[in-house]
């Protein structure tokens, strides 16, 4: 059937599309310019009304070339004087713009978007928050924008994804914050494509953007179901706490599709799909130590700074271990069941006190996950002697605690970096060594080379099966379970 439509339905389909799109760009064009802040904030004039309705005709068409034949549309859309906000999930394409496409609500774009030929123009159309890479400070400036435009009541609908990137639809992950810190009424849509075979899902693994729309252009037909839900207004509390406000509308959201939830982010995935050297095995605890870290209250964009400040006292500390009392003081956190669940997870052989630099290694994996080098170069820091120098068994806690598992074999590779055989090794051995074999987490530590056990042990945890390593909510108990083996 592929074959048969490559060469027949998808180029007709795939020309009346960009054709339908290209329509649609004077349109827009005509009727963003000149166009300020204050003309955006007052209501439609009759001509920009006009303008609307033929460009939500022009995207149907779109649609319709695409092979959305139908889109079913369930529940009331909310006024803008209901709901200032539209909560949308789960969100696993770029076919989830037709939500958008239909209401003309605005969105959260990055700059760069408005740069694009033809659909730049298009999205500039729906007057958007613009989000800016190279701004330091654009994810402040971007809730503070929400927030303004939720509250003023005179710009149109915000159209929200708040998961933050594209899952395969089997459960939702952690909403970030943003759609909720305003504290106003937000109302939940969910999207579901009840196609027999998914040729939708664009996420982490899997097929690549152009291969997903020639997928979908070679089917005979595509259904999209967009369902309005009933508006979530807020308690006291939940305006008082946007997390709690968050976690409230997506397990509403998650009972009306049917799916489980699990508390693993955006960051979990980025951590999990690193491309560094030391790949994080699919049994790593590290996932979890990330999650604690978060409901710890340490903020992601300050954790570099964090962790220079943990690592300098932990230096101070001169290798000697501590108890959760001093772990508290440490971190300057009062004793929680979230401290009590970190400070476990190090806590070897449940003795009570543990090593504090492992948490600073477990920390710059989760700061830094694709720079494996300076992480290790830090551990060197904290584990070497006076003469510079790290032993084999430094290097094994070094490499256990910076993969978040529960033993690791480092012979092989401790001899193939100690190549005088004096027993020790320095960062700049390491630096040499890491250099001249970039794969070495590979060749010596998930082979077995040496034939007698050596490399990395996992435990009998479920392989993962959601959007990446560790993504499944089906086996979260059996998971926190293997994750307490793993380190006590």
């Amino acid at each position: 059937q592929i074959a048969f439509m490559t060469l027949t339905l998808f180029p007709i389909r795939l020309f009346f599309a960009a054709f339908m799109m290209l329509l649609a760009w004077p349109f827009a064009f005509i009727a963003s310019m000149g166009s300020d802040e204050q003309e955006l904030e007052k209501p439609l004039s009759w001509w920009r009304k006009i303008v609307d309705v033929l460009l939500k005709a022009i995207m149907r068409l779109m649609w319709l070339a695409g092979g959305f034949h139908w889109i079913s549309v369930k529940g009331r859309r909310a006024l803008p004087a209901e709901a200032a906000i539209l909560t949308v999930a789960p969100h696993s394409s770029y076919f989830d713009a037709i939500p958008v496409t239909m209401t003309f609500a605005s969105i959260v774009m990055k700059a760069e978007s408005k740069d694009i030929p033809v659909w730049g123009t298009l999205i500039k159309y729906i007057r958007p928050v613009f989000v800016s890479r190279s701004d330091q400070d654009s994810r402040r400036k971007t809730v503070e924008e929400i927030k303004r435009r939720a509250q003023s009541g005179k710009w149109p609908q915000i159209m929200i994804f708040p998961e933050g990137t594209c899952t395969n639809r089997s459960c939702l992950i952690t909403f970030k914050p943003g759609a909720f810190i305003p504290g106003v009424p937000v109302q939940p849509v969910v999207l579901r494509y009840p196609n027999k075979l998914d040729t939708i899902t664009w996420t982490w693994q899997g097929p690549g953007a152009l291969e997903i729309l020639w997928l979908t252009l070679c089917q005979l037909h595509n259904s999209v179901e967009i369902e309005f839900l009933p508006v979530y207004i807020p308690s006291e509390e939940e305006r008082k706490n946007p997390a709690l406000y968050a976690s409230n509308v997506r397990r509403v959201m998650a009972e009306a599709l049917g799916v489980s939830v699990t508390d693993y982010t955006f960051e979990d995935c980025q951590l999990a799909l690193a491309e560094g050297q030391l790949r994080l095995p699919s049994d790593t605890c590290l996932l979890e130590f990330a999650k604690l870290v978060r409901s710890l209250g340490l903020k992601t964009e300050n954790l570099e700074g964090d962790l220079d400040k943990y690592a300098e006292r932990a230096m101070k500390m001169e290798k000697e271990k501590i108890d959760l009392e001093e772990f508290s003081a440490y971190l300057e956190f009062p004793i929680s069941s979230t401290l009590e669940n970190m400070f476990a997870l190090f806590d070897e052989n449940e003795y009570g006190v543990i090593d504090v630099r492992e948490f600073v290694i477990a920390l710059s994996v989760v700061c830094k996950p694709a720079k494996t080098l300076e992480t290790i170069q830090l551990a060197f820091q904290l584990y070497q002697s006076e003469k510079g120098t790290i032993l084999e068994e430094d290097l094994a806690h070094i490499l256990k605690t910076a993969m978040g598992v529960s033993q690791i074999n480092v012979t092989h590779l401790f001899r193939a970096v100690d190549e005088e055989e004096k027993g020790e090794i320095a960062y700049d051995d390491f630096h040499r060594f890491a250099e001249l074999h970039p794969h070495f987490a590979e060749d010596y530590l998930y082979s077995d080379p040496m034939g007698d056990g050596s490399g990395l042990e996992t435990s009998s945890c479920p392989a993962p099966n959601g959007i990446c390593t560790d993504f499944s909510p089906e086996n979260v108990e059996e998971k926190m379970q293997c994750l307490q083996k793993k380190l006590n």
